[in-house]
């Protein structure tokens, strides 16, 4: 995606985008090219012609539709919905209608001209026999898929692609001399030449051939493509860091903040290759001063680079196990702008004033000058501060001061906002080792100790000082947003904690405070995996604003990303608005608009939730591949989902996630309880819930689907 704040320069004078809209609205009815063009004084060819382009880009983005008369009208005057189709392997599909809670069901008939991922506009025709809302394709306003990866067969003189997203239900025809150098069997990166319709499927020719299934490394290979992550630099990007060291210009120095005397400290995870944050605090009288210090990712990638060109269209880096796809090149993400000992880097820095009861009473930011007095990790920080281990303390005698201010500060800083209502969920992360043909030999859960809390509490410190800031001197800027749970999602949390005696408090706005009492309330009982599980879900997702709407799981008002510029461009835009406060002493000038924020909000929340996806299939790749050899042995495990065709159980110890299906249940007809969360067999009254212990033994492991499918051993 290229920053698109940079403005077109019409040679005749059109009317803007909001015009057109407010003439049709009052119009009250659809009209032609001609009658807008007459209404809004638009005169000559060549005028009429852009008039004709900008009302053909509208029509792409949904704002308006063209009908069978010529005429064109609201899209929300003609009952008509645009949105994203959500596919289904077993042919049918949804339509997730913007700002909807409810989707459209899409019928298999409707889904013969679509793919997963398209964008289009639809309408209602009916009422299916389960009660749901039943739409049709009107207008199909953006294709998705360009590029797709897939297994390639060639079957009695058939050649074809099977999507390796399952959401992708068509397989790809690919014709004769197409297939390039792929074998039956091969994966494949397929471009679609002609999209499907109602009579054929889609059509296209091989790209690229990636290789057979089970070799090392193809688990990344896949999720790169299927996902459309950028990881190849453009040449124009090479050429501009082609000059680069990993020294800073001595000139840069010149007007910064001189903090090398001050034994600032990074503390990262053991594998950990960028360090963009480093700490360090002092006792001020009976209060403290922290200094937060962000590698200043600013100063080297400006507005109109081809590298931020780049950024922005990466988003933020992607990370899988056992490699990155970073957001900059190496030169910046592990050179100049990484945080490491020893090394003179330029940074911006958060300066926190906090009083003895843990509460931010100032806070200030600079451009500094930095020299990183240690590389430490989290188990280091743990062994020194938790542990008391002699001969690492010995190690880093000269930190330990330091250290133990940072863990004092650390305590007050989440008692006092414990006091607001943190809400810890126990998530697990699980983590991967290779043996020498980089198999996966083992699994386990990484485990997260005071130190790993001690940096995210200072980095929330400084991301809500930074939102503050922003916000105070009122410059366009991107937030970290997280709004309250909707209304359909709460009352069927309220319902659920109704059947097990439990009451959220709140009624129908709570609080990040409420659902942490309720956790604290259910603890130590049996179910407090099941009910926080519950809890977890009815949650929206985050994501970036250039309005700021306040983070409702953190129980802020005002949350910014500021601490991670080397990974994430929001953080990256963040910093840019900062500056130009510190250098302008206020927002005039700056080169942004809020609706140039609201384009790069959008685009930062899509390349978000794509390097989760991405991130996850590869997970899920690594953890049908270990249990490959586990076919046949028996587990014991956690109901983990209940759906009406089974449920999913997570195994203990290895973190490993399988479904149940419903005909591997005893004998009986099940009931399915979406309030619930459960299966009720209609003859022996028998359950299976949310979090109940079962034991099952490994049936069948498809790496090829990432799925695994367990049977119940009573």
């Amino acid at each position: 995606m290229k920053s698109d704040y940079k403005k077109t320069n019409y040679k005749i004078t059109l009317p803007e985008r909001r015009q057109i809209l407010e003439y049709l609205t009052e119009c009250k009815r659809p009209r032609t090219l001609r009658k807008i063009a007459d209404a809004l004084g638009v005169d000559g060819s060549e005028g009429r012609q852009a008039l004709s382009r900008r009302i053909k880009a509208m029509q792409r983005d949904g704002q308006i539709v063209l009908n069978r008369r010529g005429g064109y009208g609201l899209v929300d005057k003609m009952d008509l919905y645009q949105g994203t189709v959500i596919g289904h392997s077993d042919g049918y599909g949804f339509l997730n209608i913007e700002g909807e809670e409810d989707d459209l069901y899409l019928s298999s008939r409707e889904m013969r001209s679509l793919l997963h991922g398209d964008r289009i506009i639809a309408r209602i025709v009916g009422i299916d026999k389960r009660g749901r809302k039943e739409g049709a394709m009107v207008e199909i306003l953006q294709r998705a898929n360009q590029l797709v990866v897939g297994r390639y067969f060639e079957e009695q003189g058939v050649a074809f692609v099977v999507p390796q997203n399952k959401r992708i239900h068509q397989d790809i025809l690919i014709p004769k001399s197409m297939e390039g150098k792929a074998e039956s069997g091969h994966y494949v990166v397929v471009e679609i030449s002609k999209q499907p319709d109602k009579h054929t499927q889609p059509v296209g020719k091989i790209v690229e051939t990636l290789g057979e299934y089970a070799a090392a490394g193809m688990a990344v290979e896949i999720a790169i493509r299927s996902h459309e992550i950028p990881s190849e630099w453009p040449d124009e990007v090479l050429a501009e860091v082609s000059g680069f060291t990993d020294k800073i210009n001595p000139d840069d120095i010149a007007d910064r903040e001189d903090i090398r005397d001050l034994p600032l400290v990074t503390i990262d995870g053991e594998d950990a290759r960028d360090f963009d944050d480093a700490v360090y605090c002092e006792q001020q009288g009976s209060g403290w001063r922290l200094l937060v210090a962000i590698a200043d990712v600013s100063h080297y990638v400006h507005p109109g680079m081809a590298m931020d060109d780049e950024a922005l269209n990466r988003g933020n880096s992607v990370y899988f196990p056992q490699r990155v796809v970073p957001m900059l090149p190496e030169i910046l993400s592990n050179g100049l702008c990484s945080l490491n000992p020893k090394i003179d880097r330029l940074c911006l820095v958060c300066e926190l004033q906090i009083n003895k009861q843990g509460k931010v009473k100032r806070h200030r930011f600079f451009e500094g000058v930095m020299r990183s007095a240690e590389r430490l990790t989290y188990n280091k920080v743990a062994s020194i501060l938790i542990e008391k281990d002699k001969v690492v303390r010995e190690t880093y005698k000269a930190c330990i001061p330091h250290l133990e201010n940072l863990y004092d500060l650390y305590k007050l800083l989440h008692k006092h906002r414990g006091e607001k209502g943190v809400l810890d969920f126990r998530s697990i992360e699980p983590c991967f080792e290779f043996d020498e043909s980089q198999t996966v030999s083992s699994i386990y859960a990484l485990e997260r100790n005071d130190a790993h809390r001690l940096i995210e509490e200072f980095m929330l410190a400084a991301n809500i000082a930074a939102a503050e800031f922003l916000l105070e001197n009122e410059i366009p800027a991107l937030y970290r947003v997280h709004e309250i749970p909707k209304s359909k999602k709460l009352e069927a949390l309220h319902a659920f904690l109704g059947e097990m005696g439990l009451n959220l408090g709140g009624g129908e706005t709570p609080t990040a405070k409420d659902y942490a009492n309720l956790i604290e309330k259910v603890k130590d009982r049996e179910d407090a995996h099941l009910i926080e599980t519950v809890l977890l879900r009815s949650m929206q997702l985050a994501v970036y604003s250039e309005k700021n709407m306040g983070h409702f799981g953190l129980a802020f008002p005002a949350y910014a990303h500021f601490t991670s510029p080397i990974r994430r461009y929001p953080d990256l835009m963040v910093h840019r608005a900062i500056r130009h406060l510190i250098r302008n002493k206020g927002s005039a000038g700056f080169a942004y608009s809020n609706k140039d924020m609201h384009s790069i909000a959008e685009n930062c929340s899509l390349t978000d939730r794509r390097a989760e996806e991405a991130s996850r299939d590869v997970i899920q790749w690594y953890k049908c591949e270990f249990m490959q050899g586990k076919v046949g042995e028996i587990y014991e495990g956690t109901i983990s989902g209940v759906t009406s065709f089974g449920m999913f159980v997570e195994l203990d110890g290895i973190y490993v996630e399988g479904l149940v299906h419903i005909t591997a249940l005893p004998a009986d007809y099940y009931h399915f309880d979406p309030i619930g969360h459960r299966l009720t067999g209609e003859r022996t009254g028998k359950n299976y819930r949310l979090g109940n212990r079962v034991k099952v033994k490994v049936m069948r492991v498809s790496l090829e689907d990432k799925k695994i499918d367990f049977e119940l051993v009573e």
